[in-house]
């Protein structure tokens, strides 16, 4: 089943359109955007079938989707789309997701993974982050991107006069190496003597890479980050600058 806001006349900011099954979640979030002058909500579906077409319809700026949807998935909502002229920001609205999932949801197109234990705030400002060119990931979540990136470049012996998978850099790559260390953006922008929007740019372009390769590119993804060495906050989700 699908909803269309009607009263767009004039409305001006970012319009949203709402993929949950749940009703009493989807209530809330409605309620929730009318506080933000620049958010509004444009449209509601509540299962996957109906998702695609009103959001090629509706153009939203942002198609907030959960991953457990009815009679078809958040995941094959994003293949879909991924694979059409939707040029709408997609945010990940979801009770949980595993590390799988958030590397395909990167891969299919996914700008934002927002938990639903997260605050109010924290999703406006998700929102306003990848209308702004931003990626909006929890750190752990950047870790298994790298992670899994580490692990396909390290399968095979790269010789200088061939491009590394991906078309990764040499500096991407000592990146991705530091992040699955454990290191936050201050570490390898001291440790590789950089600022730290660069490392930004850096993660950013690596993510970017990730979302063009090849579904068979993308496998298993292999252990976690270790804890960060320096103080670095990691209850803030990392925001990449694009």
């Amino acid at each position: 089943m699908s909803k269309v806001v009607q009263n767009r006349v004039a409305v001006r900011g970012i319009g949203v359109l709402l993929v949950e099954d749940h009703n009493v979640v989807r209530s809330g979030l409605c309620l929730l955007f009318k506080s933000q002058p620049d958010i509004h909500v444009v449209g509601e579906a509540t299962d996957g079938e109906s998702a695609v077409p009103l959001a090629m319809r509706l153009r939203p700026n942002v198609l907030l989707l959960d991953l457990s949807l009815p009679r078809k998935s958040g995941m094959q909502v994003l293949r879909e789309l991924s694979g059409s002229n939707f040029h709408g920001k997609t945010i990940v609205l979801t009770a949980s997701i595993d590390r799988e999932e958030i590397v395909e949801a990167v891969r299919l197109g996914a700008r934002g993974i927002v938990m639903k234990d997260s605050s109010p705030e924290l999703l406006f400002k998700s929102i306003r982050s990848v209308m702004a060119g931003e990626y909006w990931l929890e750190r752990s979540s950047v870790s298994d991107v790298a992670q899994q990136l580490h692990s396909l470049t390290r399968q095979s012996a790269i010789p200088p006069c061939v491009s590394a998978p991906f078309s990764l850099t040499a500096r991407q790559l000592q990146i991705v190496a530091e992040v699955v260390a454990g290191c936050c953006n201050k570490d390898i922008a001291e440790k590789l003597s950089i600022s730290d929007q660069t490392v930004k740019n850096h993660i950013t372009a690596i993510f970017d890479k990730v979302g063009r390769i090849h579904p068979a590119g993308i496998g298993t993804v292999c252990q976690g980050s270790r804890t960060c060495r320096t103080p670095c906050d990691r209850t803030v989700p990392l925001v990449i600058n694009y």
